[in-house]
């Protein structure tokens, strides 16, 4: 969920062949397209099919599509609407929230899917919330119990919580009668449980295909208890190892949609090859990041805000929008997106001004070598970023801004280019101590709700989503304080206090809001574009319902 955080290195012809053979070429069909398979294009893969470990934004479009959730977006109005709960309410006192569950559903495999399956998934993670179920802990945050009864799901807080229907947007209810097994023990067959192809389903569509690094085929779950069934039999994912070759294959009618990692450079060509190409404000957000963590080993330089705040007024955010996004998307700001509707719009990002860089730096003592780079603690100001190979292209032109920007301040930067998988092994240490990683260079397209990004940078993120080694007991107060705040205004309240708290701190600077660009043959139809990463998204199920053969 860094949430698109994954790119192949596979040969894209190669893709393309297997997955023509395979069966995905959309049949032809009449009316709304019952027979039809809609074949999808993406440069980010799946990393994992097990939702304890992964973290690609494709990973979790699985889950989406394959596994029920009490509550789901909807992409209109980015409404929290009923899934595989029917209804709910809370408790006068705010801690228990009561869940009807739809009656009568079954698992792919036949077996029936309960409300205990639901409260079965709740209390696994809580249980093993400090070891192997980490990386979702934070959408239970002050649960203390989940049971069932026949229909009915109970789930009980130590507190009142103000976030709990965005959080269970996020929860995959898996099977009991599967991952009860694994969850023994210390738990940790949870996270080296791979859960491969043919996957057993309470979704629309069940996976029954997976090539690692290359396609996932999904078809009809023929035990679909949902009210709308899709139009489609099936669709596919098709990963690619370059945004050209993605691009090509949309013109080239060897898929018929890519998502929301269309490249702005190429909206022009599809608009022109008689594509329809839709744009819109994302939750998303590029940032750079520096290691906050005081026990790093090298630079300590980086600990101080001001040269943190000196970095940012040498980042000319203008000319990554206009350069390398070609104007769709806006400068950033804070760690939470204005299209989240959580955004505090009083935290301005610090103007393009080298000279005050240069002036900030000079008042530290940092004073220019022979060769124009700066020296602090006798160790020149010369930086690795790391830099995950998956967001080529837009970042690359992103990069070249602020490396130049810098230059020009004194302080040389270099590209250490690598897998999403080495990314994260460097940049979180042995251990995850984040005691070895200077810098690096990243995206975030995390869910509407502010929860989970503001949840990166806490401590108890370590190990897991944390990728900066921040760690302040102030903003994990905040946090705590906001996931149960009494009501909406005074939630949002302190979320502006934890967006204010970062941005000072500065563990991430925000460069860009990049916007969701996707496209599409004009013979299909039904696709519903939002904030929530495009249509084919990870939360919510109604454009892999409704989209359909035009005509």
């Amino acid at each position: 969920m860094r949430t698109t955080r994954v790119r192949f290195q596979a040969a894209a012809a190669l893709v393309a062949g297997i997955l023509l053979t395979g069966g995905l070429s959309a049949c032809s069909s009449s009316g709304s397209g019952t027979s039809s398979v809609l074949r999808i294009g993406a440069s980010a893969t799946i990393d994992s099919l097990n939702p304890f470990v992964s973290s690609s934004d494709y990973s979790s479009v699985v889950y989406e599509y394959s596994y029920p959730h009490l509550t789901e977006y909807d992409t209109k109005d980015l409404s929290i609407v009923p899934a595989f709960a029917t209804s709910w309410k809370r408790s006068a006192d705010g801690l228990t929230w009561t869940y009807d569950i739809h009656h009568g559903a079954k698992w792919s495999d036949g077996k029936p899917l309960t409300a205990a399956d639901a409260a079965f998934t709740l209390s696994m993670i809580m249980k093993y919330q400090d070891g192997p179920t980490g990386q979702l802990a934070g959408f239970i945050s002050g649960m203390t119990s989940a049971t069932a009864d026949g229909d009915t799901l109970t789930v009980v807080y130590s507190k009142p919580a103000a976030n709990v229907l965005a959080q269970m947007t996020q929860l995959p209810i898996l099977p009991q009668h599967v991952w009860e097994p694994l969850a023994t023990g210390d738990g940790k067959k949870i996270t080296t449980f791979q859960n491969g192809a043919p996957m057993v389903s309470g979704g629309p569509f069940r996976l029954t295909s997976y090539k690692k690094d290359q396609l996932a085929l999904f078809d009809r779950n023929p035990e679909w208890w949902g009210a709308t069934k899709p139009k489609i039999t099936g669709f596919g994912l098709q990963f690619f190892a370059n945004d050209d070759a993605m691009v090509t294959a949309l013109k080239t009618k060897q898929v018929d949609m890519i998502g929301e990692s269309t490249p702005a450079t190429a909206v022009d060509t599809l608009k022109k090859a008689g594509m329809t190409v839709v744009t819109n404000p994302s939750a998303g957000f590029y940032d750079f990041i520096i290691n906050t963590n005081p026990k790093k080993k090298n630079h300590p330089e980086l600990l101080d805000p001001k040269v943190r705040e000196a970095f940012e007024y040498a980042m000319d955010r203008k000319a990554m929008v206009d350069t390398a996004w070609l104007g769709y998307g806006t400068p950033g700001s804070t760690i939470v997106a204005p299209a989240t509707g959580f955004h505090d719009d009083s935290v301005q990002g610090l103007p393009f001004d080298v000279a005050k860089a240069n002036a900030i730096l000079d008042s530290l003592g940092y004073k220019p070598g022979s060769d124009g780079i700066r020296v602090a603690n006798g160790q020149p100001m010369s930086y690795q970023v790391i830099f995950p190979t998956e967001i080529n292209g837009a970042g690359d032109r992103m990069f070249q801004i602020i490396q130049n920007g810098l230059k020009k301040a004194g302080v040389k930067l270099s590209m250490r280019k690598m897998d999403t998988d080495a990314a994260t092994t460097a940049i979180n240490g042995a251990n995850n101590t984040y005691d070895d990683f200077d810098l690096a260079m990243w995206d975030w397209i995390p869910p509407v709700d502010p929860d989970f990004q503001l949840s990166v940078l806490t401590c108890a993120q370590w190990g897991n989503n944390n990728d900066s080694g921040y760690c302040n007991p102030a903003y994990d107060q905040m946090y705590a304080e906001q996931s149960t705040a009494p009501d909406d205004a005074t939630r949002r309240q302190i979320v502006d206090q934890m967006q204010k708290m970062a941005f000072d701190d500065r563990p991430y600077i925000a460069l860009v809001y990049q916007n969701v660009i996707e496209a599409h043959s004009p013979d299909w139809t039904g696709f519903l574009p939002s904030p929530l990463v495009g249509s084919v998204n990870n939360l919510s199920t109604q454009t892999l319902l409704q989209v359909h053969r035009a005509g």
